[in-house]
């Protein structure tokens, strides 16, 4: 069995540091699991692994991404199948590290392809078949996606019914968003994990010196590098933390000092989502406070092979 560490947590909570002195001792590879992170335009800003760092473990999935795509989860969890074939080939530990929740539950239990169909869609679907019969919704359904018409009983009312509305909501054929459908990567059970919790008042302190040392390192100039590509704003990588304050000031609408603190306040709140949707959404993963992180994946990592 392939040995896999698991390390979430909230922005600044000391990661990435704990995925490398991991990866070093357990000659690991460090997989990223941060949405951010991927793009290649957002090393500082995003406070993606130092060149240096990078130099003492293979690190994988880090700014292989253009700031210019939409890049989504069930693109990261192709990469990250072909990630841990690379690694499981290496015969290396994988360390999987990163605060992007969606990532880890479509890694430990898989993606349902499929988006959420809006509400006033739904109503007016189930409406017309209550109305009009199935009949007439396969007829559309027919004219809109004959694929997918082709393969179901026209007095299939589900089946057609819920067709009907993927067609409307995404303008792709259900067929082609099964077709995207990704299983779980691991078990969650057979990893060791944790989720780190710095003391609230420790957390809000590193994301101030953490932004404070990415400016001093040239966040500003990689911002101001960012904009001249005059990307899409509604791009992932255009909403980073700090990138839109950073922007307006390049744009002379803000002080510095505004965009920074307003770049620290967003990362403060965002740090309060992600503790809320782990809790809510993974319960599995043990919650540890960082110094004792380190320990507490070793233990882990005896138990899976008692």
């Amino acid at each position: 069995m392939q040995k896999t560490i698991l390390i979430a947590g909230p922005t600044a909570s000391g990661k990435s540091a704990l995925a490398l002195e991991l990866a070093e001792a357990h000659g690991g590879a460090v997989i990223n699991a941060d949405s951010m992170q991927v793009y290649r335009d957002l090393r500082i800003i995003t406070a993606r692994p130092t060149p240096a760092e990078e130099a003492c473990a293979p690190h994988r999935l880090y700014g292989h991404v253009d700031a210019a795509e939409n890049y989504s989860v069930g693109r990261w969890c192709s990469d990250v199948s072909g990630a841990l074939a690379a690694t499981q080939q290496e015969n290396r530990t994988a360390i999987i590290v990163g605060g992007t929740g969606l990532y880890f539950r479509a890694l430990t239990r898989g993606l349902a392809a499929v988006p959420p169909i809006p509400a006033d869609i739904r109503d007016a679907v189930r409406g017309r078949l209550a109305s009009e019969g199935v009949a007439a919704l396969h007829a559309e359904l027919a004219t809109r996606d004959p694929a997918a018409a082709a393969r179901l009983r026209p007095n299939d009312r589900a089946r057609v019914t819920r067709a009907l509305e993927v067609m409307l909501a995404t303008g792709r054929s259900l067929l082609e968003w099964h077709q995207d459908n990704k299983p779980a990567n691991i078990d969650v059970a057979r990893t060791a994990n944790v989720f780190l919790m710095p003391d609230r008042d420790e957390l809000l302190r590193r994301i101030d010196t953490r932004f404070d040392a990415m400016m001093a390192a040239g966040a500003l100039e990689e911002v101001r590098w960012l904009a001249t590509r005059k990307l899409n704003p509604s791009l992932p990588a255009m909403k980073a933390h700090g990138v839109p304050w950073l922007i307006r000031h390049l744009s002379s609408e803000i002080p510095l000092a505004e965009a920074v603190e307003g770049s620290k306040r967003d990362t403060r709140q965002y740090t309060k989502r992600q503790a809320t949707w782990f809790h809510n959404q993974l319960p599995e993963f043990e919650w540890i406070a960082p110094r004792a992180a380190r320990a507490a994946i070793e233990k882990q990592l005896r138990a899976l092979r008692a």
